[in-house]
């Protein structure tokens, strides 16, 4: 019997560990399944744009992935599914809203999508339809992914900024991609830059 109740006793705070530690790391498990290509109707690229973009944006405010995994899942099949079966929209075709949508949608999906569809971002920023900026984001994403030092410094991991290439002249590089200063930047997020 006494057995018994301390195999109930570690068994229960063994549960009870687990479930504090999927709490606290709740956003780092939010799965819900791959991302398809779709049917999209191109004639209505920009109404699904246009969603797409105030549902990025509602669901960056809310900062609960959890509640929008699913709706944040959708908006990234539907870009994708846009640029599959309509190509890569420019501003001669839709507003910056959408294009802007596009990059939110790749800016914020599975890694291998935001490099899978890297060239057409690029593309877009040597066309003007995309800013120089949202290329650095997601070039600095891309190279978090993949475990390098970002170049442009945005890039936030936990509280502290991700490892950065060249500190000493990331303000240089920031300010030819239409960016403010590091130190401003990092502000926001109640971190110091310390460029040692």
């Amino acid at each position: 019997m006494k057995k018994k109740k301390i195999f109930l006793s570690i068994f229960t705070g063994f549960i009870l560990i687990i479930s504090i530690f999927l709490y606290v790391h709740k956003d780092k498990f939010v799965y819900v399944g791959s991302v398809d290509i779709i049917e999209v109707d191109c004639s209505k690229k920009h109404q699904i744009l246009s969603e797409v973009y105030a549902s990025d944006l509602r669901i960056r405010k809310s900062n609960e992935r959890i509640k929008y995994a699913k709706e944040d899942h959708r908006n990234q099949e539907l870009v994708i599914s846009i640029i599959e079966k309509c190509g890569m929209p420019t501003l001669n075709e839709v507003s910056q809203k959408h294009m802007n949508a596009i990059w939110l949608g790749l800016q914020h999906t599975d890694k291998k999508y935001r490099k899978k569809y890297f060239p057409q971002i690029e593309e877009a920023v040597e066309n003007g339809d995309l800013s120089k900026e949202q290329y650095a984001l997601m070039k600095d994403r891309i190279l978090m992914d993949e475990g390098k030092p970002q170049i442009y410094g945005s890039q936030i991991k936990g509280d502290k900024l991700y490892k950065l290439e060249n500190p000493e002249t990331v303000n240089e590089r920031r300010k030819e991609m239409g960016m403010g200063t590091i130190e401003d930047y990092v502000r926001d997020f109640n971190i110091q830059y310390n460029p040692n």
